[in-house]
């Protein structure tokens, strides 16, 4: 227990110094209102990739297919995505559909015996009427469930590939193994470098 906390605290207190501020930052002076130097203001980008980044906001795309599934995807420009969220959430409604109405069928076949007038299954006993309600119940259900399902994960589908595309993927960035080298003797070793 005690070398676990002991690491918990040394890994937080590394965090914490790895996380402090770099001194060689550049700071502006202080100016009143009205004394402000325009000279040093940069304008803003303009370029292609601010653009993009504007364009394919996470939140954006996320919002879009919440209001029209598959619109995040369009959003995103993923349109091969646009008929399989159709198709996912189509075929869950469709289910649902279809055991709604076989539900309501035996349930009302069990209603009409209880009053006393004829129903569509005289074969079956009142046994059979209820443990069928119960089978379409519970199938509905599953599939009311399935297609909430599938809408949340088009919504998080459209999120994710945004925030995916705004991803840094250029060649400056890179992953490399070293070789480590001592001061008076050749020794192995396995290292990682970053460049970005």
């Amino acid at each position: 227990m005690g070398k676990t906390f002991g690491l918990f605290v040394g890994l937080i207190l590394a965090l914490h110094l790895s996380a402090q501020a770099d001194s060689t930052t550049i700071r502006r002076p202080d100016t009143l209102p009205g004394q402000v130097n325009t000279s040093t203001t940069t304008p803003p980008d303009t370029s292609a990739t601010a653009y993009e980044k504007l364009i394919n906001a996470p939140a954006r795309a996320a919002f879009y297919s919440a209001v029209l599934p598959g619109l995040g995807q369009a959003y995103n420009r993923q349109y091969w995505k646009i008929p399989l969220v159709y198709a996912a959430i189509g075929t869950a409604v469709y289910f649902y559909r279809q055991n709604q109405l076989r539900y309501l069928t035996y349930r009302r076949a069990y209603q009409n015996r209880l009053l006393g007038r004829p129903d569509d299954f005289p074969q079956y006993s009142d046994d059979v009427l209820l443990q069928a309600q119960a089978y379409y119940r519970r199938n509905r259900d599953i599939s009311l469930m399935l297609a909430i399902g599938m809408y949340l994960l088009n919504i998080m589908d459209a999120n994710v590939s945004a925030h995916l595309r705004q991803w840094n993927v250029n060649d400056n960035l890179s992953f490399r193994p070293v070789l480590l080298t001592g001061s008076h003797r050749l020794y192995a070793g396995l290292g990682m470098q970053w460049r970005f």
